[in-house]
């Protein structure tokens, strides 16, 4: 029950960064629709506007990356003492992880991108 339980709280937690990252990025998209719509206008191919935008969303599941990773690690030996044969951070699992959490976060980022390349730019030019 405690395995399922945190099972859930893992996913719960995962769901939130995925809506948080999403959010950020759509805010994010919605504050530069000018700046795409010209970009746009001048001959930008909608690749390098998905491009665009996924970097952003990428390099802030990077920090995230390399600010949680150093910090669980650091918190295996409080947790050693709460967990049955529990020596060290397992590496298949973290790898796990951090592969899950990537996934998320492109995916997260992926709809504000693909809505950045499908702005019309007349229509991005005139909301300002």
């Amino acid at each position: 029950m405690v395995a399922r339980l945190t099972m859930l709280f893992g996913a719960l937690a995962l769901m939130l960064a995925a809506i948080g990252l999403y959010g950020v990025t759509a805010y994010t998209v919605a504050l530069r629709t000018s700046e795409i719509g010209i970009r746009m206008a001048l001959g930008a191919k909608r690749g390098s506007v998905v491009t665009m935008v996924m970097r952003g969303a990428v390099i802030q599941a990077g920090i995230g990356l390399a600010i949680g990773i150093p910090v669980a690690l650091m918190c295996v030996r409080f947790v050693k003492a709460q967990l049955y044969e529990i020596t060290n951070a397992d590496a298949t699992v973290m790898a796990g992880a951090i592969l899950t959490l990537a996934v998320a976060a492109c995916v997260a980022g992926l709809i504000p991108a693909r809505r950045a390349a499908s702005i019309d730019p007349m229509r991005a030019l005139r909301t300002e």
